[in-house]
């Protein structure tokens, strides 16, 4: 593993997860920039959303929706609003997810948190909160849909850098919903275009009270 030995000793004591399991789900797992030509099934995207689903979020509010871009046209008008040096990269690779969020989650709660199906209204009234909301809970669970995604053995690459308006205005417009992130996927070609970035150590991000 790309770790020295003393970490991967204590990570092999502490953790439940088997020593692949966790190379492949964080420690060896690289954002990519490319990928083999192979496609990805339908059957693979429904468990990946499978696993996604099911992580917390804040009522159970589940805000994110995810577009799956694959004919080309689609694709087209997607790389359209990307910036320049992301859309070459998201031309090739096998697919495109792009995330949005929900900002009327609120309309949901009778499926999703039956009993707070009363508070629909109250909700529907406090567009401020349900925006953060609806922000900060589809973030976390992009989270879980890149563990999710390379569970189902994909690479991923993860990017910000598009016009949010444009590809709203593409995808989203008769829905509502807000895109946020676009992210390649497909089959590790096994290219490493750099070495790994340094991590912040734990004293450098951990504060105990």
């Amino acid at each position: 593993m790309s770790i020295d030995i003393a970490t991967e000793t204590e990570l092999n004591t502490e953790l439940i997860l088997d020593a692949g399991t966790a190379a492949a789900l964080f420690l060896e797992a690289r954002t990519a920039n490319s990928f083999t030509d192979e496609q990805i099934s339908d059957e693979t995207l429904q468990a990946v959303y499978a696993l996604t689903r099911m992580g917390p979020t804040a009522m159970n509010i589940q805000p994110l929706r995810i577009t799956w871009v694959r004919s080309t046209e689609a694709r087209e008008a997607l790389v359209i609003n990307m910036a320049a040096g992301n859309k070459e990269k998201t031309l090739a690779a096998p697919l495109v997810a792009l995330l949005s969020y929900n900002p009327r989650w609120h309309e949901n709660l009778a499926t999703t948190t039956p009993h707070m199906a009363s508070k629909v209204a109250s909700f529907a009234e406090n567009s401020a909160l349900r925006q953060t909301m609806a922000f900060d809970n589809a973030h976390l669970q992009a989270g879980y849909f890149i563990l999710a995604a390379r569970s189902a053995g994909l690479a991923v690459g993860p990017m910000s850098g598009f016009d949010s308006a444009g590809m709203d205005q593409e995808f989203n417009a008769d829905s509502g919903l807000k895109s946020f992130l676009v992210v390649n996927l497909g089959r590790s070609n096994g290219r490493i275009d750099r070495a790994r970035l340094p991590r912040l150590d734990f004293d450098a991000a951990n504060t105990t009270v």
